[in-house]
């Protein structure tokens, strides 16, 4: 059993991954988000809800205090969540981070997936990539996550590794959560390391 804190709670991949692991481990989560009116507990033994800015030392501290691990899945100034993040875990001696960033962040898009999609064509990107090498420098045990296009549908997923070519265009919401409530459970996994997830072709 573990303490995972979930920053972006309210968000998609961030609702996806609260209930895959409430699913699929017995760790107890903490849902941090600036709107938490919007949650709704599932399970008032293994779930609490923090209110906080990730650009707020002081909430994050708050939220940080006593966690195993951390699963970040946010827009916008991604570079700047990410630093905020990595000083407030190393701050509480916090090591295990997986974050969310994007397929494309490496130029590792084939044409034959949409080579559009990289950052070289796509200046979108570049705060994700920025994020990437904020997280990459730090002394972390960090996992980051770069996905496909999301879609509905079943677990149904490939992993590329950093220095490979993306498998494919798209992937489902749901494969990004089981991949991240693997990732969260077991701190080898994908260790200090960047990984696609899509959907296989």
């Amino acid at each position: 059993m573990k303490n995972v804190l979930i920053i972006g709670a309210t968000g998609t991949l961030g609702s996806a991954a609260r209930q895959a692991i409430l699913d699929g481990t017995d760790d107890k989560l903490t849902l941090f988000a600036r709107s938490t009116n919007r949650i709704r507990i599932v399970d008032d033994n293994r779930e609490k809800v923090i209110s906080g800015n990730v650009m707020n030392d002081a909430d994050l501290d708050k939220a940080m205090a006593g966690q195993n691990a951390v699963f970040a899945a946010l827009s916008g100034n991604l570079k700047a969540y990410a630093e905020k993040i990595v000083a407030a875990m190393d701050r509480n001696n916090v090591s295990r981070l997986v974050f969310i960033t994007s397929m494309g962040i490496y130029n590792e898009i084939p044409a034959s997936v949409g080579a559009s999609g990289n950052l070289s064509s796509n200046p979108v990107l570049q705060s994700y990539r920025d994020a990437a090498n904020v997280i990459e420098d730090s002394d972390l045990n960090y996992t980051i996550v770069r996905p496909g296009w999301f879609t509905g549908g079943p677990v149904n997923y490939q992993i590329t590794r950093k220095g490979e070519q993306f498998g494919g265009h798209d992937v489902s919401i749901s494969s990004i959560a089981d991949i991240v409530m693997k990732l969260v459970d077991d701190d080898a996994l994908y260790s200090k390391d960047s990984i696609g997830v899509n959907t296989p072709q």
